[in-house]
């Protein structure tokens, strides 16, 4: 039976000028839908976005340039059909080590950043009486591994905004979604800058390492995003990691024991070699 051909989407995608949201943005090109890519960047990279994407600078940690999207948004479309929360930073620490200038960091951006982006554009969306609220969160938002105090937190409180804002905006015919992917390969590293080197160095190199690309990741959040799944699960991994920690509680929490002694393994040696 032949699919059958799904309306054009404007879409406004954070973060969208690298990586996940990069994928995104081209992805969501590609089907045939109106894209504004938003980054921190003045300008997009030069032949970087597909024809036709329009790029908008936009810091989520600020209320003016949020405002300032919607009312460009407002101008040009006439309203938004997608909004994808996706603009994030890595980080890992353990909570003796890593600073709270990071912790501050991450929950501004990860978190905060979504819930003002979900603040800017709910108004817009009841008006229209339709919407969707696409939420990036992390397989750390639902399954939380040692020294990640500060991402995990973040990400697990936008599984949480977004599991509220699904119920909280159905009545007004507006959709929510969350996706948890687990590591990809993208730049995110980058980001990596925190006090806890030894903390940092392990989730560089599940970042470096992973087989996954966004491109892998994106199809598959876009054909979850289509079905209407409110939770999108986008690999083997999170589907394990998720189902094992609702059903199988006590060997869950032994797999995730198992970094955090290799951790404080290496700590302590560090600390004989003193």
């Amino acid at each position: 039976m032949p699919s059958i051909p799904r309306p054009p989407r404007r879409a406004l995608v954070t973060g969208g000028v690298s990586g996940l949201g990069l994928a995104l943005v081209r992805a969501l090109a590609a089907r045939g839908d109106q894209v504004m890519a938003a980054d921190l960047a003045e300008s997009a990279p030069a032949g970087v976005l597909p024809d036709g994407v329009e790029y908008r600078r936009l810091d989520v940690r600020s209320d003016a340039d949020w405002a300032a999207a919607r009312d460009a948004i407002d101008r040009t479309w006439g309203g938004l059909d997608l909004l994808v929360n996706n603009a994030g930073i890595a980080a890992g620490g353990r909570i003796d080590v890593a600073e709270m200038s990071e912790w501050e960091a991450i929950v501004a951006v990860n978190l905060l950043g979504v819930v003002r982006g979900c603040r800017t554009f709910t108004p817009m969306f009841k008006r229209q009486q339709s919407g969707t609220i696409l939420n990036i969160a992390s397989l750390a938002g639902l399954t939380q591994g040692p020294a990640m105090g500060a991402y995990n937190a973040a990400k697990a409180g936008v599984v949480a905004l977004s599991e509220t804002l699904l119920h909280e905006l159905r009545p007004h015919g507006i959709r929510v979604s969350v996706v948890c992917p687990s590591f990809l390969r993208t730049n995110l590293a980058v980001s990596l800058q925190g006090a806890d080197t030894l903390a940092e160095q392990g989730k560089e190199r599940y970042l470096t390492r992973a087989k996954r690309t966004p491109e892998v990741v994106a199809a598959r959040i876009i054909r979850g995003l289509d079905a209407g799944r409110y939770l999108i699960l986008t690999d083997r991994e999170g589907r394990l990691g998720y189902w094992t920690k609702r059903l199988a509680t006590p060997l869950y929490h032994r797999a995730m024991t198992v970094p955090g002694q290799r951790m404080a393994a290496v700590e302590r040696r560090g600390q004989a070699g003193r």
